[in-house]
């Protein structure tokens, strides 16, 4: 059973797009756009979908929240701070392109770190990259974490940022890893999960979607803290 209390979601309907309450979706709640049962959580964002004030495209996409509703933001030198999934993703748009997971900044439109699926249709699957900002102004590194990975095909991952500021990505097997720098430290940031479709042309029937059977926030405090 995946624990909704501590995320809103984000769903594409309305301009802007409407965010569902922490409170509203841990009582149950289920729409076209997502969908809660049987243990897993699945995602649907259509291209035609509306989005979020300042983005280009839709979302069906979860946001880190207090259990009361309150926003949750985080600096990283606070905790190891932790977003662990496992999912398979069964839909993408004619892009190929859907992001599952996100380092998002408070009040930025650059996040630190994008998880995105690139499907590429010749090969009948595709790779997973990180879409990394070393700094908050820098621009994006993109790096390959896996390839080969079939729709349908399930798979995990595992986002750690250390309280050095160390961000470490695992990937079913594979472990990739980089220093941030410094200027990232006073940063609000927070963990987005779900499907943000990178696509906004086409019927409604060209979409994103996935099914998340795990899905896990942690903020651990630094062993130095412990008394």
């Amino acid at each position: 059973m995946i624990e909704l209390a501590m995320w809103n979601l984000s769903i594409p309907v309305g301009v802007p797009a409407t965010t569902i309450e922490t409170r509203v979706l841990a009582g149950g709640y289920q729409d076209h756009y997502f969908q809660s049962k049987d243990g897993a959580i699945f995602f649907w964002a259509p291209v035609n979908g509306t989005t979020t004030e300042s983005a280009k495209y839709p979302r069906s996409e979860l946001r880190e929240t207090y259990a009361d509703g309150s926003l949750r933001n985080w600096t990283y030198p606070e905790a190891d701070h932790f977003l662990h999934a496992g999912l398979q993703i069964s839909q993408v748009p004619s892009t190929g392109k859907i992001v599952i997971g996100q380092i998002h900044a408070y009040k930025s439109s650059m996040p630190l770190l994008k998880l995105e699926y690139q499907y590429k249709a010749y090969a009948q699957s595709g790779n997973i990259v990180a879409k990394v900002r070393l700094s908050p102004e820098a621009e994006i590194q993109t790096v390959t974490l896996a390839t080969g990975i079939a729709l349908n095909q399930r798979f995990t991952y595992v986002v750690h940022l250390t309280p050095k500021g160390t961000l470490v990505i695992n990937l079913n097997a594979s472990k990739w890893g980089t220093r941030l720098d410094s200027s990232w430290a006073q940063k609000p940031l927070y963990f987005k999960a779900g499907v943000y479709t990178q696509d906004n042309t086409g019927y409604e029937t060209e979409a994103g979607a996935a099914r998340f059977d795990k899905l896990l926030i942690e903020h651990r405090a630094p062993l130095s803290a412990t008394p």
